[in-house]
């Protein structure tokens, strides 16, 4: 029998053994079979709320759990490939493929594993602003934006654009739009920070290197299940015509809508629909998205003190910067992620994984860290 075939089922079985004990797989099954019974109660949909949360509760749990069972049985029939292949050697070749095929499977449990937060599963809101730079700047949010609709779409995600404020001389001042599908928010949370490119820029006269800033802003898209208290009379609200910067593109009608929450000052706007009754819901979801964020950021006020996210969240950190000359680099600052690739144009063009998954195995020591100091 092939001895390295052989360690690497054994290795994919004792991996999976350890992260099943680290998850506390056992009480997860528990939880699910307690809300599947749950749900199946006659009285079930007599609070629409509370089986909304129920639903809401459960949809994590299978995220996790059925991969898992299906990674367990693969498992089991790579260990049964290898009793045959003591049998017969002529089968280790497509022994081989299985087990890459399973090692496939366990990367990707891995890394599912890892999203374990309170909104991971959740739909995603993306802010992008366009920062130093000028135009150099707001055509860089154009081209994150683009950058962001590839991955998505080569994941199978749908983009819906819900805002955005068109540079007059060329790409975004800003925008907004929504990332839909399951954990959406738990791989793009990553992307929270400042982006920094570097380039020869297009808008120039000489060949000067231009560096250029944007700041991206990610939040889980929050259900009806998680109330978000705003009185009416905190609320500011504002109208405005949504369109192009002019000409034929330019909506005559006051569209746009843009809630300002008073006592915080934080707003949110919505554009991108004809109806103003759209944007304004488009704007309240986003709103609420971020009166959230700063009740959550609170209560990791004494996480952060210890474990400096502050640095990774703040507009004037950077987290990446893309490189086009002297020489082409992309590379994460953050402390504690070490990843860069010279191909920077596959990574304009989507392909992100390195990046999100290297943040989230950091973000998932981190976190072991602060649960065992």
């Amino acid at each position: 029998m092939n001895a390295e075939l052989r360690r690497r089922t054994d290795d994919l079985c004792n991996n999976l053994t350890q992260l099943r004990d680290s998850l506390d797989i056992a009480a997860k099954i528990r939880d699910r079979d307690a809300l599947n019974a749950k749900m199946g109660e006659a009285n079930f949909w007599d609070s629409p709320t509370q089986a909304q949360k129920t639903i809401q509760q459960l949809k994590p749990l299978n995220g996790l759990i059925k991969p898992y069972e299906e990674l367990t049985a693969s498992i089991g029939d790579l260990q049964a490939f290898a009793e045959l292949c003591q049998e017969d050697e002529t089968l280790e070749t497509d022994w081989l493929k299985e087990i890459e095929r399973v090692e496939k499977l366990y990367g990707n449990f891995e890394l599912q594993a890892m999203m374990s937060g309170k909104h991971d599963a959740s739909n995603a809101i993306v802010h992008i602003q366009a920062g130093a730079g000028g135009t150099d700047a707001c055509d860089w949010a154009q081209i994150m934006l683009r950058m962001y609709t590839r991955w998505a779409e080569s994941h199978g995600f749908k983009v819906e654009l819900q805002d955005q404020v068109e540079n007059i001389e060329a790409g975004l001042q800003s925008c907004t739009f929504r990332v839909v599908g399951d954990y959406a928010y738990g791989y793009l949370q990553s992307e929270l920070g400042v982006h920094r490119l570097v380039r020869i820029s297009p808008f120039g006269s000489g060949d000067t290197r231009q560096t250029s800033f944007a700041a991206v802003d990610v939040l889980p898209e929050l259900d009806d299940t998680i109330e978000i208290v705003i009185k009416p009379d905190d609320l500011i609200k504002q109208t405005f015509c949504s369109g192009g910067p002019g000409g034929q593109h330019q909506n005559k009608t006051q569209s746009g809508v843009r809630w300002i929450h008073v006592p915080t000052g934080v707003a949110a706007e919505s554009r991108t629909e004809r109806s103003q009754i759209k944007n304004a819901e488009n704007a309240m979801t986003l709103l609420k998205a971020r009166l959230y964020r700063i009740e959550e950021q609170k209560q990791m006020a004494e996480f952060d003190k210890h474990y400096e996210t502050k640095a990774e969240v703040a507009f004037g950190s950077q987290i990446r910067s893309y490189v086009l000359q002297p020489y082409t680099l992309v590379r994460d600052e953050r402390d504690g992620i070490d990843v860069k690739t010279a191909q920077v144009l596959p990574v304009l063009d989507g392909d992100l994984d390195q990046f999100m998954h290297a943040y989230l195995r950091h973000k998932t020591a981190r976190m072991h860290r602060k649960k065992s100091a």
